[in-house]
């Protein structure tokens, strides 16, 4: 309770003092629950009795989803009000950083996942490394900083893109290693990581470039890096 009341005073203190928002510190009420576009795509992947874990789980609200669906499920989270949350829906879960030694066995689990973290932890080659060592399988999603409105948004105003961070400036989010999709398919490659299959979300006609050009669906998929605003990748390693 008194690390709570710390952490909300900090970023109380951080985001009074310079005006905007500062998300470096995630909070969870005790029975949040989130709803993502990507927690659909990540599920099918997944069937029953699979042991799942999922390294920077937030509030447990995917792992949720996928005990539902009759899976083993585990959760490492950051943020003790995550934790908590987690808890509450019933969830394994443990206090920690994941990009470090993790404390689980060689191939303990079916599938390991990092669902839009990989971005914001201090070393994501390190936990990549440990998601292949604790998994069989890996699902890693992440934004697409190579999407069209963030070159466009960086081309034009000069500074760095907040399309999707709205809210938030360069310092004040924990957006600390962006990448683009193509970064990390050159990084799979450079480090005998093979893809087993690959999703994209879309922003179909939320964003006007899209009205406006009439894009079509398939002609969007057809170049990911550029049109894609998020990717979702099932790896391995090769052997």
């Amino acid at each position: 309770m008194l690390n709570d009341f710390k952490d909300w005073l900090a970023n109380r203190w951080i985001s009074g003092y310079k005006g905007k928002n500062d998300n470096r510190n995630y909070r969870y009420g005790l029975d949040s629950y989130a709803t993502r576009e990507e927690y659909k795509l990540i599920s099918k992947w997944i069937k029953k009795g699979h042991k799942v874990i999922d390294l920077g789980c937030g509030d447990g609200s995917l792992l949720k989803i996928l005990k539902d669906k009759g899976a083993i499920v585990e959760g490492v989270e950051i943020s003790e009000s995550g934790v908590r949350s987690t808890k509450k829906k019933g969830i394994k879960v443990s206090l920690g950083r994941i990009d470090r030694n993790l404390p689980f066995k060689d191939k303990e689990f079916d599938f390991a996942i990092c669902n839009v973290t990989l971005q914001m932890v201090m070393y994501p080659e390190k936990l990549i490394v440990e998601m292949r060592r604790i998994a069989k399988k890996q699902i890693i999603t992440f934004p697409n900083f190579a999407f069209l409105p963030n070159r466009i948004d960086l081309l034009l105003n000069g500074k760095m893109p907040r399309i999707m961070i709205p809210g938030y400036e360069w310092y004040s989010t924990g957006h600390i290693h962006q990448f683009s999709i193509k970064d990390f398919e050159d990084f799979c490659a450079d480090n005998i990581i093979k893809i087993m299959a690959n999703m994209h979300i879309y922003p179909g006609s939320s964003f006007m470039i899209t009205r406006k050009l009439s894009l079509g669906t398939k002609w969007m998929r057809k170049y990911p890096n550029l049109f894609a605003s998020m990717a979702i990748f099932l790896t391995t390693q090769k052997t």
